[in-house]
């Protein structure tokens, strides 16, 4: 299929049409804006001296920003958290706990398991000498 005069359609070698013109029912995607921290910083100190009415909300026009966006970044500011943060899911603060535990359960288990040879092999002992576990002879004191 090709119309090369009246309009840019034409079909490539896999089949598919492509026009010259962007499809006008397909939204462009979305794209999420990012803000520096210098940047929020400037905005949050311009936001601090505005005092008269209508200020800060001539600030957000005029930076196509929402109240939202001062009221994250100023609850970021205060947590000293103001750069960008990371996106995702967020570590288990007790993940790390739960790791340590684990390793120091296999290492306990390895020593209880020793103290238990340790123990069998003095009762083997004991037994072949003829102790008894009080320290005393099987046979009778005199």
């Amino acid at each position: 299929m090709s119309q090369s005069q009246n309009g840019t359609i034409t079909s490539n070698s896999n089949g598919r049409v492509a026009t010259g013109e962007p499809d006008p029912q397909a939204m462009p995607k979305a794209e999420r804006r990012h803000f520096s921290a210098e940047y929020k910083s400037r905005i949050l100190a311009e936001a601090d001296v505005c005092t008269e009415r209508g200020q800060i909300g001539a600030l957000l026009r005029r930076e196509g920003l929402y109240s939202s966006h001062l009221d994250k970044w100023r609850k970021q500011r205060g947590q000293g958290q103001l750069g960008p943060q990371k996106r995702g899911r967020k570590a288990d603060p007790q993940a790390a706990e739960v790791t340590r535990l684990r390793q120091e359960n296999e290492r306990l288990q390895v020593r209880l398991q020793q103290a238990e040879t340790i123990i069998a092999v003095q009762k083997k002992l004991s037994e072949l000498l003829g102790l008894t576990p009080g320290g005393t002879t099987g046979r009778a004191q005199p």
